[in-house]
């Protein structure tokens, strides 16, 4: 949807349907704040070893990674709406089998799925929220979208206090709250999306964003390693320091929570003093707080602080990309850039719960934390010498 057609569009029902994305997103985001910690714990008090248990996490995020490279061309040909729908059954199915079988085989696909269906519900929410956002207010319509992500996936992880009751309850909440968006969505009209120009479809659009926009891609990289490494190997860690699992959860709780308090203002800053440097700003804030987490051992009160600073500061970096890709991008190659920002999600996301939970079996129970303050500065480092403009200048 354009920017005009936002215009004509009157004010209640542009508010409804930005109310009803967003609450897709809240939904979409317990989902995944759920599953990957109480699906982690489900196979270690199974006994499963840390590394086959990251493998199987990881699985969620092959899905997401494998849904990028055809989710494009369904938006373009059915809309936004059908897309989403189509995610949300698919989650909604696929959450719904995970209690009937221990097999980790069928979990692996069963995650696969999940991921494929998250993967198209938020390609298509994010593309028409940020396509359709006039520049001088883009920052605070996509933190938007990063609280509402954000909010839900900081509420995912409560879900695991409901295991005591059954182990398909949490399951079927998180369905039960899928269907009650469901329902909304169905109330939406379909819109497409702006469809490339020749010139852009072609396959050097690609190569055309990865040169104006190297680094505005690599927070979607990082967003992905340090969500998923936090929920799906911190439980295994925080176990192993004697962390009871509602701690667990509590802590994960925190993390988000320092990303919504964070997210707005973060994206109001941004839209004044610019991307840049507020990504710079909070890629060393979250690394110094990263490096600190060893060094807290199982001190709650120290935990839930870092954890809170290190969520306020690295919880916006996917949506901060995005508006940043936005800024310096022509319309015609921004799905591109979606669509690169969304596999780079999904490779640091593939990497995060792997390297972790090898990284706690073979090289240090710290590693996880150490690896991501390292990622995050050497982050940070690289923003000194990006340019954009001068390399949009270049690739013209």
């Amino acid at each position: 949807m354009s920017s005009s057609a936002i215009a004509s569009a009157s004010p209640s029902f542009f508010r409804f349907r930005l109310i009803t994305l967003l609450l897709v997103v809240v939904v979409a985001g317990m989902s995944q704040g759920l599953l990957l910690p109480l699906l982690s714990i489900m196979l270690e008090d199974a006994g499963v070893s840390s590394d086959r248990n990251g493998i199987n996490s990881a699985a969620m995020y092959i899905g997401i990674f494998c849904t990028m490279f055809f989710v494009e061309k369904p938006v373009l040909r059915f809309g936004y709406k059908k897309v989403i729908v189509a995610g949300i059954a698919l989650v909604t199915v696929a959450s719904l089998l995970f209690p009937f079988t221990n097999s980790l085989a069928v979990w692996f696909v069963l995650r696969l799925l999940v991921g494929v269906g998250d993967s198209s519900l938020h390609f298509a929410t994010q593309l028409w929220i940020v396509s359709s956002s006039p520049a001088e207010r883009r920052g605070r319509y996509i933190s938007l979208y990063g609280m509402a992500y954000g909010l839900g996936f900081s509420l995912g992880p409560l879900g695991i206090n409901l295991l005591p009751l059954g182990r398909a309850v949490p399951f079927i909440v998180s369905c039960i709250f899928f269907s009650m968006v469901l329902l909304l969505v169905l109330r939406m009209s379909n819109e497409l999306p702006e469809r490339p120009v020749k010139d852009a479809a072609a396959g050097n659009r690609f190569v055309k964003t990865y040169r104006i926009a190297w680094f505005v891609l690599i927070p979607g990289f990082l967003y992905g390693l340090m969500e998923a490494s936090m929920n799906s190997s911190f439980p295994l860690y925080g176990l192993r320091i004697g962390l009871g699992q509602h701690w667990i959860s509590l802590l994960l709780l925190s993390f988000g929570v320092g990303s919504l308090i964070l997210q707005l203002p973060l994206g109001i800053w941004s839209d004044r003093i610019g991307r840049k440097p507020v990504l710079i700003t909070c890629g060393i804030v979250g690394s110094l707080a990263f490096f600190a987490i060893p060094a807290a051992g199982s001190h709650t009160v120290l935990l839930f602080v870092l954890f809170a600073i290190a969520g306020g500061a690295v919880g916006s970096f996917y949506s901060l990309g995005l508006a940043y890709a936005a800024d310096i991008l022509p319309r015609a190659i921004l799905p591109a850039a979606n669509v690169i920002a969304s596999i780079h999600f999904s490779i640091g996301s593939i990497m995060g719960p792997t390297l972790g939970g090898y990284g706690i079996r073979y090289v240090s129970l710290y590693s996880i934390f150490l690896f991501m303050g390292a990622a995050f500065l050497v982050f940070a480092l690289l923003g000194f010498g990006f340019r954009p403009r001068e390399q949009a200048v270049e690739a013209k």
